[in-house]
């Protein structure tokens, strides 16, 4: 079987035995059906006699260090069960590969819905409003996370969170490198000279805060999930609001990674930049977004590092998506991008 067929399907029987083994009032594993969508951890439904639960795991082959960590999504959705943040209850964790090839977990399902398109077209100018407001209200309650009553104070490393993001993400860019980008050499040059002082601030970040990678319910504008914690550690609350607010710099029309620019925002009931970070500042009691091109610049300099990784993973076969192959061109126009922030 090769990696692709591998990353797409899981062995059934020996994944029943453990679950009825392992999970309470498991029982009678039926079908298994891969999420087509997503880059990273592959994701599968799980439908069973007992009910719908969902399935991450690490993919098959060669991984960069410390990627696809899903031992660490399974221990912060666990640490959030009764906080102000709203996660999938996380059921079980598997460090086995034995069993179906790799680690993995299970958490419950959630019966919501994923926006995936950043303008919300088809919802009313008051629900626009109202679906944003609340992904700046669950973005606050997460920052706001006491990270020792939690659990989490040790989910980080101590330091300057920005200096330990710019190491970790050249270090995954050059791992998974297939040619020179010029604009990623001046970025990386950049960043690593213009590192902010430490402030103190620390928080639990999510690392992938965007509309898509939360859930909401099917009939009201609140979240009921926040998905996808692979990136999540310990660092500073504008990390999050920076690579959020990428989304609104993204063209609303692009192919793989659309966003809200170049919308009459007003008109569509969307936050401008500047209302959404005021908005998040004033909940959070921040006064400052200091070095706000700085937090912009480390967030496209993440996600093209991000976006070369699933292209690497695309050429090596082992990747969640069939349209890994395209990320490259992605990577090197984010990185192109970020340079003009720097100038």
């Amino acid at each position: 079987m090769s990696t692709d067929e591998l990353s797409n399907s899981l062995p059934l029987e020996p994944l029943n035995t453990y679950l009825e083994a392992h999970l309470p009032q498991f029982s009678g594993l039926r079908q298994v059906t891969k999420f087509s969508d997503g880059q990273s951890n592959p994701t599968y439904l799980l439908e069973a006699q007992s009910g719908r639960y969902v399935l991450r795991r690490k993919p098959h082959g060669a991984l960069l260090a410390s990627a696809h960590a899903v031992d660490r999504e399974y221990r912060v959705i666990r640490a959030l069960a009764d906080t102000d943040v709203p996660v999938p209850e996380a059921l079980l964790l598997c460090t086995d590969d034995s069993v179906i090839g790799s680690m993995f977990y299970v958490m419950a399902f959630v019966d919501g819905r994923t926006l995936w398109n950043h303008a919300l077209p088809g919802f009313s100018i008051p629900a626009r409003r109202q679906i944003y407001d609340e992904l700046n209200r669950v973005l606050v309650a997460l920052h706001a996370v006491d990270i020792t009553a939690v659990g989490l104070a040790d989910y980080g490393r101590p330091g300057n969170y920005y200096e330990r993001q710019i190491s970790r993400w050249s270090r995954q860019y050059r791992a998974s490198e297939t040619g020179r980008s010029d604009s990623m050499e001046k970025l990386i040059a950049w960043l690593e000279l213009n590192v902010p002082a430490d402030d103190g601030r620390r928080c639990l970040v999510h690392g992938d805060y965007r509309l898509d990678n939360m859930m909401f319910d099917r009939h009201e504008s609140r979240a009921i999930a926040v998905l996808d914690w692979e990136l999540s550690t310990l660092g500073h609350p504008l990390a999050d609001l920076a690579y959020q607010c990428a989304q609104w710099r993204f063209a609303h029309d692009a192919d793989l990674l659309p966003g809200i620019g170049g919308l009459d925002r007003s008109a569509l009931g969307i936050p401008t930049e500047e209302e959404y970070v005021g908005t998040y500042c004033e909940r959070l009691g921040i006064e400052s977004t200091t070095h706000w091109n700085f937090y912009l610049a480390v967030s496209y300099f993440r996600l093209a590092a991000i976006c070369q990784g699933v292209y690497k993973r695309g050429l090596d076969g082992n990747a969640s998506s069939e349209r890994a192959t395209q990320f490259g061109r992605l990577a090197e126009n984010i990185a192109r991008t970020a340079c003009e922030l720097l100038d």
